[in-house]
């Protein structure tokens, strides 16, 4: 897990464990490798061996960085087989109730007579870092970029009023709006979520076209075995979807998803290009 605990990414990997357990009859380790906006933790998986005991649990941020930094210690695609997307992730634009803003309009508005306000985001090269750098490059605004080691840390500093807003993922900002500790403006993603439905996308609110549509998905080193492969994507597509795991996502703010090797390895390498043209476009820099 290229994350700290405590956000989305943390979250899903825990709630799988227990099932995942049981179906391999193995213990699943759950280890949380921050750092680097996510590359420190895909490095270390891309350089385990093909043994299909070293998994890795990644967002967009694995499509992003190849376009973000000029060198990686990995290569995305050719290091890795794209297993599974196992779940869609909505980030959403979150701000501290202080900001006077109850819509992504007057938010614009508000960032507009006040530059240098705040974003926090889970990591550089992250989904919620790019979904930050495209909404200022669309709305025309400065905004200083403040990234963390994951979502965890993320929300007590949004919380606290130390950084201004947040495109965090719904898991780990969904409970603080319900509690009224943060105020949700507008989903990041193309949809509307089941968890909110009443919330509109920040399209649909302000920017006509705004996408920074995010996911987890599994990955595993490249030359693992096509059979340990094939056993990997059955056991994991099997708990994401059970019932009562699946009912426990989806009011977290998770959508399981499900796409296999060949859709999600295409899907994949369309996003590297998407994000590549996209940066370029929007001038983001890993700051």
């Amino acid at each position: 897990m290229p994350y700290a605990p405590g956000g989305g990414g943390d979250t899903l990997a825990r709630l799988m464990s227990p099932h995942l357990n049981e179906r391999l009859g193995q213990f699943i380790i759950v280890d949380n490798r921050p750092g680097g906006g996510t590359i420190i933790g895909t490095d270390l998986v891309a350089k385990a061996a093909p043994d299909g005991h070293t998994l890795l649990i990644n967002t967009s941020a694995f499509t992003i960085n190849p376009s973000l930094h000029e060198k990686l210690p990995f290569d995305a695609l050719p290091d890795f087989v794209a297993v599974q997307r196992l779940v869609s992730l909505p980030n959403v634009l979150v701000v501290h109730p202080s900001i006077p803003a109850s819509s992504v309009r007057e938010l614009i508005a508000y960032a507009k007579s006040k530059p240098g306000l705040t974003y926090a985001s889970s990591g550089t090269g992250t989904g919620a870092h790019l979904a930050g750098e495209l909404f200022r490059s669309m709305a025309g605004l400065d905004l200083v970029h403040v990234p963390y080691k994951g979502g965890g840390a993320v929300m007590p500093d949004v919380i606290a009023g130390r950084v201004h807003m947040s495109f965090a993922t719904l898991p780990s900002s969904l409970s603080h709006i319900r509690s009224g500790k943060l105020r949700a403006l507008g989903l990041a993603s193309r949809t509307r979520s089941p968890a909110l439905p009443d919330l509109p996308t920040i399209a649909e609110a302000a920017l006509p076209g705004y996408d920074a549509s995010n996911w987890m998905g599994l990955f595993v080193p490249a030359k693992t075995p096509p059979a340990t492969v094939t056993r990997i994507d059955q056991v994991f597509r099997d708990v994401v979807q059970a019932p009562a795991l699946k009912e426990k996502l989806l009011s977290l703010g998770f959508e399981p998803d499900g796409s296999g090797l060949r859709e999600f390895t295409k899907s994949v390498a369309e996003e590297i290009e998407k994000w590549r043209k996209l940066i370029k476009q929007s001038g983001a820099q890993a700051r």
